[in-house]
């Protein structure tokens, strides 16, 4: 029986590295050996094997854990036993702490291998599977980095295709969490615009004067504390994109000054003479309702109009949930990797429990869940109770009782105080909670006057 699956059993001592072969080799597993750690690095070399098992003690030469780590270099995802006639704690904790998968005394059982070698490899098919159906996926339903199998995504994904090369500005509108940034990107990517810089900025994160130094730079001496000449973002993007983010929340001095620049394509730096041409491409997007902004008076029309020649409406997550095992399939292959842990899918009762969530922070929400839920899962696929602090959360939502005559404004101010109070003020863990980014949090405490 000739397997795909290929190990190498090092060690020493002959009878010893030669039965463990003949046990592996009975269960039908491609086997090599050898007689040292160096042999066995330079046998890593020629060939990536599955799995490595390894004694601790092989005089001369190096080690055991010394041969894991030469092979880990150049091969990281490689599964390695350390086997030693000499059981104790403190070298099984060294063994495991420097990337050891197991850790066996001899003499070992061939039951104990052969289960042991069949958990692994069947952690390691699932894992190739799932890395084949990811790059099928992400090649049948990706734009450049937004996955989507949504018809209304599928019409923007055109529409970016047919104004990515020309100048128009473009108004990115969508709930927080929808993805407006990577829809930016995208314009980006796809544009003949693809090498020169993209430059985001933050609306709501700065205050007016800092946004404003922050746009249009400035000259040294102009204010206090401008010591040096600083670039604002418009001359760094140059003849790339701009992306100008919650924009719905900038100060009517900066509508105007933002106004200016997009009719007259030119700029000066606070406290400048100096006459800058602007090159970039404008992107801007908001989660508020500027049509609405602009009949209530806090928003330019005339920049409304001028920002809105191409207009994208990124749809809630909620309205299309098609789209949801594509994400959660997509973050999980990620976020496993970079927390190291050996999640590689999720159960069809856990997916289950995604699609009848309400999302209301959207993909950015669906995000954060997955990975709370990658941080703290014991299995190697996710279960519904993984997913116990949603569960939590909407049952305490579900019996919420509110009291008569509260506004919209003052239930929306209560819950960022208590989630702020949770936290300690962290901000970062205060939005992922909230499900919404970090300019938004920003913007409403400004808003309610909250206190941090």
């Amino acid at each position: 029986m000739n397997s795909p699956w290929k190990i190498l059993v090092v060690d020493d001592e002959i009878a010893m590295r030669e039965s463990l072969a003949a046990w592996l080799q009975e269960d039908g597993y491609g086997v090599d050996t050898a007689a040292s750690g160096r042999e066995a690095v330079e046998m890593a070399r020629e060939t990536a094997y599955d799995i490595y098992f390894i004694d601790l003690k092989m005089p001369p030469g190096i080690n055991g854990i010394e041969t894991m780590l030469e092979i880990r270099k150049r091969q990281t995802d490689a599964t390695v036993v350390i086997v030693t006639a000499y059981a104790a704690v403190d070298t099984a904790i060294t063994a495991i702490k420097e990337g050891a998968q197991e850790y066996m005394v001899k003499p070992c059982s061939p039951e104990e291998i052969s289960i042991f070698v069949q958990r692994v490899i069947k952690m390691k098919s699932l894992q190739r599977e799932n890395v084949y159906l990811r790059q099928k996926l992400a090649k049948q339903y990706s734009f450049w980095d937004i996955i989507s199998k949504n018809s209304q995504m599928h019409a923007i994904f055109d529409l970016i295709r047919e104004v990515a090369d020309q100048r128009s500005t473009v108004l990115i509108q969508g709930e927080s969490g929808t993805g407006k940034e990577l829809v930016a990107r995208a314009i980006h990517k796809a544009s003949d615009r693809a090498a020169r810089p993209f430059v985001g900025v933050s609306c709501a994160a700065l205050a007016e004067t800092l946004l404003e130094s922050e746009i249009f730079g400035h000259e040294r001496g102009s204010f206090t504390g401008a010591i040096a000449r600083k670039l604002g973002k418009f001359e760094i993007a140059a003849g790339g994109t701009i992306f100008l983010d919650e924009i719905g929340d900038i100060s009517p001095k900066l509508q105007m000054d933002l106004l200016r620049v997009l009719q007259e394509r030119k700029f000066f730096r606070i406290g400048g003479t100096k006459e800058i041409r602007m090159e970039a491409r404008v992107i801007a997007a908001t989660n508020r309702n500027l049509q609405e902004a602009v009949e209530t008076g806090s928003f330019r029309d005339d920049l409304y109009y001028r920002l809105n020649v191409i207009n994208i409406k990124i749809p809630a997550l909620r309205e299309r949930k098609q789209d949801i095992p594509l994400l959660a399939d997509h973050f999980i292959g990620r976020l496993a990797i970079e927390t190291n842990k050996p999640v590689c899918g999720i159960s069809k009762d856990a997916l289950k429990l995604l699609l009848d969530h309400g999302w209301p922070g959207n993909v950015r929400e669906l995000e954060n869940t997955l990975e709370r839920a990658i941080v703290t899962a014991h299995g190697e696929v996710l279960q519904v109770a993984d997913f116990d602090f949603l569960e939590r959360n909407r049952h305490t939502n579900a019996h919420w009782d509110i009291p008569a005559g509260i506004s919209l404004s003052e239930i929306e101010k209560h819950a960022i105080e208590a989630v702020l109070e949770q936290t300690g003020g962290n901000i970062m863990e205060s939005s992922k909670i909230l499900g919404v980014d970090r300019s938004t949090l920003y913007t409403k405490i400004k808003k309610y006057d909250i206190p941090r």
